[in-house]
């Protein structure tokens, strides 16, 4: 079976679902991993039979797929410290309700398990998200700050997430931590100090996104070997490295996306500087089934070239390892 190629509809809830499905539908896309914002999915609805037979219709009209689906947004509630207007902005009315940030942070937990509920009801066995963090202010390290603190937001981690887990386990579906800059994982050790201060339960695992990896400096293919057996769902979203005259750098000046001051920006599929044909290479050795995923980002280009152009691009990495290995087939004179 080859592998399925779904559209992100997070950076298209400007859209109806249907509409979205509709464009998917004729670029050749599989299916669409389908976010919980805007008009497309409402977790609080996960127990309204009609409603859940109404968007999977959506679907099945359009011929597509649907194999995770995905809330960001209220999920980087879950932990954040501070919670401020930036978060109203995102989570929507219900969720913020008075803006008494540990309410928020409660409201938004639910909202995460109630996504699990919502993908068990509709099929689906597979939620991404961001899980938020309240240790990300002291990335800088300075000033110091004592090793108790960032323990306490490991601590803090799990002790909000454990019982969403809960949730994720009676439904029988997993969670696909996106790692990335502002979450408690957002690099190879925060990574492994967050699967262990959930005791590396199988619910919790990863979104392989490539894009802030590399603006990070880590090693994307690496990190697909070294975490094989938590590799959950796969985004693809690109990102290139450029430094100008020395000037432009990683931390991007507070600069807004698209300035061409910041040192990296997210572009098209295969425009940038991930090593596709060497992360899908290892995506077939750790035997990753799971659908590929484009998650569109980039500000230079129309999306609806671009997100037909980024699956062209995708699909010529849809190969399986060969049936016999290459030493196997020396040995045979």
């Amino acid at each position: 079976m080859g592998k399925r190629f779904t559209l992100f509809t997070g950076q298209w809830t400007d859209l109806t679902l249907d509409e979205v499905a509709g464009l998917a539908a004729g670029w050749g896309y599989d299916g669409l991993e389908i976010a919980v914002s805007g008009e497309h999915l409402d977790a609080a609805r996960w127990d309204d039979a009609d409603y859940v037979a109404e968007r999977l219709g959506i679907l099945e009209k359009h011929g597509l797929g649907c194999w995770a689906i995905s809330n960001h947004l209220k999920g980087q509630a879950v932990c954040d410290d501070p919670i401020d207007e930036r978060h109203r902005s995102i989570v929507g009315a219900a969720v913020w309700g008075d803006g008494d940030p540990e309410g928020v942070r409660q409201r938004a937990a639910q909202d995460v398990a109630d996504t699990a509920r919502l993908a068990r009801a509709m099929g689906v066995d597979t939620v991404v998200g961001f899980t938020g963090s309240s240790i990300w202010q002291y990335v800088a390290m300075f000033p110091p700050v004592p090793s108790s603190r960032i323990e306490a937001g490991f601590t803090d981690f799990a002790d909000r997430w454990n019982p969403i887990l809960d949730v994720f386990d009676s439904c029988g579906v997993r969670f696909a931590h996106e790692v990335h800059p502002s979450e408690i994982a957002y690099d190879f050790w925060s990574t492994q100090r967050a699967l262990e201060a959930v005791g590396h339960r199988e619910a919790f695992g990863l979104n392989w996104d490539p894009s802030h990896m590399v603006w990070q400096g880590l090693d994307v293919v690496a990190f697909i070997t070294d975490f094989a057996d938590r590799i959950y769902h796969v985004d693809c979203k690109d990102t290139r490295m450029r430094m100008g005259g020395g000037r432009n750098g990683i931390l991007s000046s507070h600069l807004p996306w698209g300035d061409q001051h910041r040192g990296w920006d997210f572009v098209s599929t295969g425009r940038g500087d991930v090593p596709w044909e060497d992360a899908f290479r290892a995506l077939a050795r750790i035997g990753y089934d799971g659908p590929v995923s484009v998650e569109w980002e980039d500000a230079g280009m129309d999306r609806l070239r671009g997100a037909a152009e980024a699956l062209e691009f995708l699909r010529r990495f849809d190969f399986d390892l060969p049936a016999a290995s290459f030493d196997a087939a020396f040995e045979q004179g």
